[in-house]
């Protein structure tokens, strides 16, 4: 008997699991009865999958749902099988090739645990130790400027936040959260200039541009991961908007129904129902 706080056992996966796992995507990838669908996609057509699915266990942690977790974790491995599968077809390389490159890489950034180095004393000095190491990987690949090998495809506020960590780490940053504040107004004030001026689009679209961007830039200088907050922030604001709907749907309307004034008072009772 145990205790309602005793975490439960996990069942260990069969040793043949990952093998089944492979096995399963080389026979839906066999020309001669295999899945039309699966032998008809490339690195390219797979690639949104692989993002969508990446996006869903962010989803799943957002909401604390473990089981959609375990669930969506097995989709995004899929991922991986399917795009080593096609490697391995087109004579680049295997799904052990993968996992050997990981374990390689994990034990080359981790020297304190791994290579007998002396110990880290905490989660910032790793985090500073890990990018030294990651800007050494690069220069042995050519790539010696600070922005270089930064992925071009990564959602948009990542690549801000990235692109001001690495600038930092060789002084261009503002001195403190301040200074980034009063950036952030200078930026706001600049696209309210170009709003009143009536300014074209591409204009307007610029300035909105630097506004964002130095809002990352704050939120890094804050130690805040933008697109987790802007996820927190949109899931927020669903949960607002979903009650609003629902208590105008109690009296029989709809949201085309009620004024701003009206939605204005409810949005703000949703604030203190839910959130």
């Amino acid at each position: 008997m145990t205790d309602d706080h005793t975490p439960p056992v996990p069942s260990p996966a069969s040793p043949g699991d990952l093998e089944r796992l492979l096995a399963i995507m080389a026979r839906l990838r066999t020309p001669e009865g295999g899945c039309p669908w699966d032998l008809a996609q490339t690195f390219a057509s797979i690639a949104p999958h692989t993002l969508e699915e990446a996006y869903e266990v962010a989803d799943a942690i957002e909401r604390g749902h473990m089981e959609d977790l375990k669930d969506e974790l097995g989709d995004l491995l899929f991922q991986v099988v399917f795009h080593a599968r096609m490697a391995q077809e087109a004579g680049h390389f295997t799904f052990a090739d993968v996992v050997a490159a990981i374990a390689d890489k994990m034990e080359r950034r981790h020297p304190h645990i791994f290579g007998g180095d002396a110990a880290i004393a905490d989660a910032a000095a790793q985090t500073e130790a890990w990018e030294a190491l990651k800007q050494a990987e690069r220069a042995a690949k050519a790539h010696t400027g600070v922005l270089d090998g930064l992925t071009v495809g990564l959602p948009a506020t990542v690549r801000s936040q990235k692109i001001g960590q690495r600038v930092a780490r060789v002084g261009f940053d503002w001195p403190d959260p301040n200074r980034l504040l009063d950036k952030v107004q200078e930026e706001l004030d600049e696209v309210r200039a170009e709003v009143n001026a009536g300014a074209p689009k591409e204009r307007v679209t610029d300035e909105v541009g630097d506004l964002m961007f130095t809002c990352v830039q704050l939120a890094r200088k804050l130690s805040v991961d933008a697109e987790s907050a802007l996820r927190h922030t949109n899931t927020k604001f669903e949960r607002r908007f979903r009650y609003l709907e629902s208590r105008l749907a109690a009296t029989g309307r709809e949201a085309t129904d009620a004024s701003l004034e009206e939605m204005e008072a409810l949005w703000h009772e949703a604030k203190g129902e839910v959130g």
